[in-house]
């Protein structure tokens, strides 16, 4: 125990006090031969295996969401208008597909709508804007096509900050090239 608590402390910040935790969780006894009733609820026992990265994530959505429908221009704008670079796998007139930054899977491309017309997240989609919702599930098709993925990749949309969206300029990730596993999240 003593060895494993020190080599612990080469970790920094939040991390160490989660290691500790789960330290001294593992040294009890194990979670599986408690009886179900004894058992701690999942949510507390996926809490202690999180990362710094989760908590960067929701803190980054949250600030993205207070900027949301303010109306000035996103990221995307920018790559839209080519005033920042991307690698462009699939563009026409209402659809752009390019590769994320920060890639989470061998395959991964976010595809937008070219005019936002108010679509910041899906949760805010009204009937009107069926048919950019359908041009942008074909593309994400196209790009899967492209990318040699077809046979199978998974389409995700984060609509709000619970979600972790971002970018409040509705976006697809077309992600693919590896086992996918189930559930998601």
């Amino acid at each position: 125990m003593v060895a494993a608590m020190n080599s612990l402390f080469l970790f920094r910040g939040p991390l160490t006090i989660r290691a500790l935790a789960f330290v001294k969780a593992s040294n009890s006894i194990p979670i599986r031969s408690l009886p179900l009733f004894h058992r701690p609820p999942f949510s507390f026992r996926r809490t202690m295996s999180s990362t710094g990265a989760t908590n960067d994530e929701e803190t980054s959505a949250r600030v993205a969401a207070a900027d949301a429908d303010t109306g000035g221009p996103t990221i995307y704008d920018k790559i839209i208008a080519k005033e920042i670079p991307s690698t462009i796998v699939y563009e026409d007139d209402k659809v752009l597909a390019f590769r994320d930054i920060n890639p989470q899977a061998p395959v991964h491309v976010l595809v937008i709508p070219k005019s936002r017309d108010g679509l910041t997240q899906l949760g805010k989609a009204e009937k009107r804007h069926g048919e950019i919702l359908g041009e942008l599930l074909y593309a994400a098709k196209i790009v899967a096509e492209k990318e040699g993925i077809v046979d199978g990749f998974r389409v995700v949309i984060n609509s709000g900050p619970t979600a972790c969206q971002s970018v409040y300029h509705l976006h697809l990730h077309v992600l693919g090239g590896r086992q996918m596993a189930w559930p998601p999240g």
